[in-house]
């Protein structure tokens, strides 16, 4: 098959395409991706995920998104929160997105430092920039959730470090050409 679509197979809109999802997941692992810990408070305690699926949206008004999968043992708690947090990792933190990224065990647990903020938002402790956000718009594609915040509130800290990237099933950093 052709890149520049010369032999490529037409697509169609709401159908399955011919791609096996094994081979989709291979040629998407070739996408570098910032990676980021969002956390709100449910009913039950904090809760978080970490989120390779990031994004700015709008700066008028300022709206920010990420995707979590419709079987996500967290989407209950983020269901139930007024707003969240999304957290920007950096390089040296990759034991934080694994923490996060586990299907068990307390995320919320010794290692992780954090505190309540505004409304028992989880804070995140050590983390180069916070976004704090209201919920804005939560719509189902596919097999996952797209989850639209307003920001509420913007951190960063001086100096802030390289940012963690996840790329072929691994955690790395950027280096500037």
């Amino acid at each position: 098959m052709s890149v520049d679509g010369a032999n490529s197979p037409k697509l169609t809109r709401g159908g399955r395409g011919d791609v096996h999802l094994d081979r989709l997941r291979e040629v998407l692992r070739s996408h570098a991706a910032g990676v980021v810990v969002v956390t709100a408070r449910g009913s039950r305690g904090p809760v978080g995920l970490t989120a390779t699926s990031f994004a700015s949206v709008s700066l008028d008004p300022p709206l920010v998104s990420f995707y979590v999968a419709a079987t996500s043992r967290t989407l209950p708690g983020l269901h139930e929160a007024d707003g969240f947090a999304v957290h920007l990792l950096g390089a040296g933190q990759a034991d934080l997105a694994a923490r996060f990224a586990a299907r068990t065990g307390d995320r919320f647990a010794s290692p992780t430092r954090w505190s309540p903020g505004a409304g028992g938002v989880p804070l995140l402790e050590g983390v180069p920039a916070v976004l704090v956000c209201r919920g804005h718009e939560e719509r189902r594609i596919g097999d996952h959730l797209l989850m639209v915040g307003e920001v509420v509130d913007a951190r960063s800290r001086d100096g802030a470090a390289q940012p963690l990237v996840y790329h072929r099933r691994a955690y790395g950093s950027f280096s500037p050409l």
